[in-house]
């Protein structure tokens, strides 16, 4: 039975509702919308231009509207009067297919078909910066070495705290919060669950990180590399795939030396001979190939990957196997857009066990000192422009996740690389002004 929006807010005394959707460059949409509006809007959906996001619109096309998924209500724990739903987008009374959240419940509509039910968990990174971003806040953050550290870590009590209190409230089950590998970084986990709702989990997190910062004056920033000298926002999933009803993982062989079933190291080919094709989605910034292409950094370590290999319990690889029935994705980074990332990652698992993909032998090496000695391995592309280029030529990509919505995002993403490149930048100025 679906909830009713009008009868939760006089319930839970809720003044107003941001109904949101996020675009294909991952940017968070809403309007606001007054409770005595909220039942109108839950029936037909708030109205937006298209065009005004970063959509494949024209200022012709029509109105589009964002239906709010009642199950994703989320009351703001700082500001309970409001609640936030994720919606989803419609043109014409049809899902726009070329939209995040559209294209992760297309995929997880075709993964039920097969019986399959994907869980996800992520491990999203941030640095607390300066108001505008160009130094980190705690001056005395400035071990080589930092992660873990107690005192860093106790100097943000106040904002760590606010942030895993709200999810304790909001029921995600966080259970651990640390410093991470770069100056002024930090992680936050939570429990995985069904991938949509890690996905919209995922959408609030970052809004309401950034807002509690703020709201200490201070910036959190998921920028994939802010800092040229230290380790970037990484944005790993944990992936694993159950039956329909959740209740048993598909993933786990107890008989299996790394407890994978054959269904997993299908999966888990596709992802290993499609990742080069969505490399441009899992990293989608002209800064993010200066994550996973960086030299080493500060701590001695960029802790990303280059190459597509993967192995054990061994944080070198592009793929890690850390337990029995799920395995790692250490590419993505902060810029990641969360429904896309999903829908990516489903994507061409199905591909890989439609065909019975091999993801090959797992490299039992370090891949930061040893990588080179292995003959044949696939390279991540460099930068963006290649990276849009793979995903716009990759055809199981494309069926899998169809042609609207890479073509659209393609377009998009082609068209931030050619504004890119009429920018000039510093380095230039430093290098050839007097060439």
């Amino acid at each position: 039975m679906t909830k009713n929006l009008a009868a939760i807010a006089k319930q839970q005394k809720i003044k107003y509702f941001l109904i949101s959707f996020v675009d294909l460059f991952g940017v968070l949409r809403s309007k606001l919308v007054p409770a005595r509006a909220i039942g109108s809007m839950q029936k037909d959906g708030a109205g937006f231009a298209g065009f005004a996001a970063w959509l494949d619109m024209s200022p012709a096309d029509g109105d589009m509207f964002a239906v709010p998924d009642p199950d994703s209500l989320i009351q703001l724990p700082w500001k309970k009067e409001v609640g936030w739903l994720a919606g989803d987008l419609y043109l014409d009374g049809k899902a726009i297919e070329a939209s995040p959240r559209v294209a992760l419940k297309a995929q997880i509509a075709k993964a039920a078909k097969k019986g399959y039910h994907m869980k996800t968990g992520v491990e999203c990174e941030y640095f607390l910066t300066n108001e505008n971003g160009t130094k980190i806040a705690d001056k005395r953050d400035t071990q080589s070495k930092p992660c873990y550290d107690q005192s860093a870590l106790m100097r943000r009590y106040d904002i760590i705290t606010e942030i895993c209190d709200s999810m304790i409230e909001l029921g995600w089950g966080p259970y651990q919060n640390d410093h991470e590998d770069a100056n002024g970084q930090f992680e936050m986990n939570w429990d995985y669950d069904d991938c949509l709702k890690t996905a919209d989990h995922h959408v609030f997190f970052k809004y309401m990180t950034k807002q509690i910062a703020e709201n200490h004056g201070l910036r959190a920033t998921f920028m994939p590399k802010p800092f040229s000298d230290l380790t970037g926002n990484g944005c790993h999933a944990h992936v694993s795939v159950w039956d329909k009803a959740g209740k048993k993982n598909l993933f786990h062989n107890a008989a299996d030396e790394m407890g994978l079933s054959k269904l997993a190291y299908h999966f888990l080919g596709g992802i290993m001979h499609n990742v080069e094709q969505l490399t441009s989605i899992f990293n989608p910034t002209v800064n993010s190939y200066k994550r996973i292409n960086a030299p080493r950094t500060l701590s001695g370590a960029t802790w990303s990957p280059n190459s597509v290999s993967y192995g054990g319990n061994n944080r070198t690889h592009m793929i890690r196997i850390p337990d029995a029935g799920r395995f790692e994705m250490r590419l993505m980074d902060g810029a990641a857009n969360p429904y896309l990332m999903q829908a990516g990652i489903l994507a061409a698992g199905l591909d890989g066990v439609a065909n019975k993909r091999d993801p090959g032998k797992r490299l039992d090496i370090n891949m930061y000192t040893d990588g080179h000695t292995i003959k044949g391995l696939k390279k991540l592309p460099l930068n963006l422009l290649d990276a849009i280029r793979l995903t716009q030529n990759g055809k199981a990509l494309k069926e899998q996740l169809g042609a609207p919505l890479i073509d659209a995002y393609c377009k998009l993403k082609m068209n931030e690389w050619d504004d890119f490149t009429k920018s000039i930048s510093q380095w230039e100025r430093d290098h050839t002004l007097d060439c």
